[in-house]
């Protein structure tokens, strides 16, 4: 019981993280902790994006993110970012088997995303331990 009261409470705090990003950083239109495995944890997605279409794709993307990297010898991945003619989609690691994945209009400004990401991010590392 007390460890189903734990997971319980931590998708309660991601998903206040997950929200205060999404109304803190104009453009961004939904925002998603995914496991690895392609599984949404906790999301703030309109109803017109499918959380595990997001899911499915962001661990995809970051599996080949970090092929790519590993390959050409570039270093710890950071960050994929995937981008179209009217926004994009971002994802970055945020744990332990997790990722935090973002998508945003064309508007918003991308410093302010990478900064709310990673600050996120931290805040979930830190929910997690």
């Amino acid at each position: 019981m007390a460890e189903k009261d734990s997971k319980k409470r931590f998708t309660e705090q991601v998903t206040e993280l997950l929200r205060a990003f999404q109304t803190s950083t104009p453009g961004v239109v939904g925002v998603g902790l995914i496991s690895v495995d392609g599984f949404t944890i906790a999301s703030e997605m309109p109803e017109s994006v499918g959380d595990q279409t997001v899911a499915a794709m962001a661990a995809a993307m970051l599996v080949l993110g970090e092929q790519t990297t590993n390959e050409l010898h570039e270093g710890q991945l950071v960050r994929v970012f995937v981008e179209g003619t009217d926004g994009f989609m971002i994802i970055m690691n945020a744990g332990r088997e997790s990722m935090l994945s973002v998508v945003a209009r064309k508007d918003a400004k991308l410093g302010l995303v990478f900064l709310q990401m990673q600050r996120t991010a931290e805040g979930i590392r830190a929910a997690m331990s």
